[in-house]
């Protein structure tokens, strides 16, 4: 009973402090791409080097059902405490984009269950959700490749990323790309779905990065690659 109670406090202290850390400024920037929180990352990174790992407190920050809080949550907890029913119920909770991609990142991928995951979600219809197996799946492209149906995948890209919502959109362009970069073999029609499709061939770019237009991409990282 003493640990709860210590938890709940903890708990409570934690969302005080967050609260105090929300600029409306950083809110307003953040719910432009669909986060609703205003904290800024760095502080909180922050506040999460300070708590240290503590798996009981991520669980019921999590629990709150708040943005940043849920954030903090993923990176005291630890990745591997999860099990697989918890990662997918977790992952189908978090619609924050933040929130997903931290979770997919920094829990999943060094979560024992990652595999059986990333096929499940592969194949979801929640297109938030495949866009998680398709994330995973790119990991596999760029590291461990073996297994993989390259040429399925750009199948499935070339017939259904041009008309996939956002989210899913976006983790199949990255496959796209990753797949074209890696991969040698399958480089040319890689650009060639790309050129085809013009899927986020008019995306803004800030000077100095490299667009994520699959071809633009592909062809920047096989020259750094060369350099």
């Amino acid at each position: 009973m003493a640990e709860t109670t210590l938890t709940e406090t903890a708990v409570g202290e934690v969302l005080a402090e967050l609260a105090a850390l929300d600029d409306p400024k950083i809110r307003v920037v953040n719910q432009r791409h669909g986060d609703d929180h205003g904290v800024n990352l760095g502080k909180l990174r922050a506040v999460a080097k300070r708590l240290k790992t503590q798996q009981e407190l991520a669980i019921r920050l999590w629990a709150t059902d708040d943005t940043a809080a849920r954030l903090l949550a993923l990176l005291i907890c630890r990745p591997r405490a999860f099990g697989r029913d918890e990662l997918d119920a977790m992952l189908r909770e978090a619609r924050a984009p933040k929130v997903h991609d931290w979770l997919v990142n920094y829990v999943v991928k060094k979560n024992p269950h990652v595999e059986e995951l990333r096929a499940a979600w592969f194949a979801d219809p929640d297109p938030a959700v495949a866009s998680a197996g398709w994330a995973l799946t790119t990991d596999r492209v760029a590291k461990k490749p073996d297994g993989l149906d390259l040429s399925g995948l750009l199948d499935t890209i070339e017939a259904e990323m041009k008309t996939a919502p956002d989210r899913l959109q976006w983790a199949m362009n990255h496959c796209l790309a990753q797949i074209g970069i890696e991969h040698p073999e399958h480089r040319a029609r890689a650009l060639d779905i790309g050129e085809r499709l013009e899927v986020l061939k008019d995306y803004p770019t800030s000077p100095g990065c490299t667009s994520p237009f699959a071809p633009t991409w592909i062809t920047e990282m096989v020259r750094r690659q060369h350099a």
